[in-house]
């Protein structure tokens, strides 16, 4: 996709909600869904090497996302796909391993990685996988190989069969 070495990876960044973009309401004492923090995170990354399209689908906790929210997902990260050096979507981690699943089917033969990533910790707490979690996924879109991944926690898991591990609080494979 990239016509050279040194030019610049395209990278379409698709986001979806989840707890990664969740912020405070001091009025009511909750986290929500309310606006997006991610361009906080990215404003505090250098990302000299990456030509980012970003794509702000929804802003959903995963628990709430529909068939049609799951379906236009997986659209869109095909489309993406076709135009880009790789794709990454941020995703709630609820129901991230059923789009990873649902995007693995989509896509079979797929011609750049596709990473899905999330936070356990919403961004805004001290103790926040948010911003670590990102940027592995931008990292990992750009070296692994062609496929469906969720990248989080220091790891990259090749979908299918990843689950999440509520005990653990991260994903593993299902023979984990």
């Amino acid at each position: 996709m990239s016509d050279s070495p040194n030019a610049p990876r395209r990278i379409a960044l698709v986001t979806t909600g989840g707890t990664i973009e969740k912020t405070y309401d001091e009025l009511g004492g909750v986290l929500s869904n309310r606006v997006s923090n991610l361009d906080v995170m990215l404003a505090g990354l250098q990302l000299d090497r990456i030509a980012l399209t970003r794509v702000s689908l929804m802003n959903k906790d995963s628990l709430d996302l529909t068939e049609a929210d799951m379906g236009l997902i997986a659209t869109t990260v095909e489309h993406m796909a076709a135009s880009h050096d790789g794709v990454v979507v941020v995703h709630g981690t609820d129901r991230l391993a059923d789009t990873g699943h649902l995007l693995h089917d989509r896509l079979p033969d797929p011609t750049s990685p596709v990473v899905l990533t999330g936070a356990m910790r919403p961004y805004e707490l001290r103790q926040t996988d948010a911003v670590q979690n990102l940027t592995e996924a931008l990292l990992a879109v750009q070296l692994l190989a062609p496929g469906v991944w969720c990248v989080m926690h220091g790891g990259a898991l090749r979908f299918p069969g990843v689950r999440k591990d509520r005990e653990r609080m991260t994903f593993v494979h299902e023979t984990d």
